[in-house]
């Protein structure tokens, strides 16, 4: 990232979304490159343990893992 602030929608219960995708054009035209942020806690507090807020950190992986469902069987080895 280039050190701009991008505006990040809020869903309807007032949190920034989990996964954020930021594509990257490539140089020769290519297919763009996309860099994958995962929402974190940014900290909590001393005292009572609060949470701060959020921030984002980079997923090197680039993949997202898939949805588990609580009511899904676990997969089978």
């Amino acid at each position: 990232m280039d050190g701009r602030v991008l505006p990040v929608l809020l869903g309807p219960t007032g949190h920034p979304p989990k996964w954020y995708e930021i594509p990257v054009p490539a140089p020769d035209g290519g297919p763009p490159t996309v860099l994958l942020y995962e929402r974190v806690p940014a900290g909590y507090s001393k005292r009572l343990g609060l949470q701060k807020g959020w921030k984002y950190d980079f997923r090197p992986s680039g993949t997202k893992p898939k949805i588990r469902w609580p009511w899904t069987k676990p997969p089978r080895p």
